[in-house]
């Protein structure tokens, strides 16, 4: 059987060590890549991986040993936030950024969460597409941001 006949290995998904800090945050750079032309008030978005992964809930996923994405939340009053979710570019389109997605709505529920909170950029209209796709709604723009929601049934 050559390589060609193998089906690759999904990624493993799980919490994030302090020692992933590193590798988290160039995958997280190599996602945003794209749109550093596009956003001109781009901010750094891997800055403070080592104090997400310290203080908030972060998870990783890991294929052949290497970070191909990453998720962070926030607890806050009243809602999870999803504050950040990156997929490598060579991972893209695979379903990985969906299951990042439920793993989050799965542990905002689980936490005893009903609602979770979003922020993306104006100028990332795919993403927006993305969320309400999956059932997000837009509650207000200001700026350059979007702020979105989700209201979490009772299973």
């Amino acid at each position: 059987m050559d390589g060609d006949d193998l089906t690759p290995l999904n990624p493993v998904l799980r919490a994030a060590q302090a020692t992933d800090a590193d590798a988290l945050a160039a995958c997280i750079d190599a996602a945003y890549a794209q749109y550093v032309g596009r956003i001109s008030d781009m901010p750094s978005v891997s800055d403070g991986c080592a104090e997400d992964i310290a203080s908030n809930q972060v998870w990783v996923a890991v294929q052949d040993d290497q970070i191909v994405a990453g998720l962070v939340l926030v607890a806050g009053d009243g809602a999870m936030k999803l504050a950040n979710l990156a997929v490598h570019p060579d991972h893209g389109g695979k379903g990985l950024g969906r299951k990042l997605i439920e793993l989050s709505e799965c542990e905002a529920k689980r936490q005893g969460f009903s609602e979770m909170r979003l922020n993306t950029h104006v100028d990332m209209p795919e993403n927006v597409r993305l969320y309400q796709h999956l059932g997000w709604t837009e509650v207000s723009r200001s700026d350059n941001t979007v702020s979105m929601k989700k209201y979490l049934p009772n299973d």
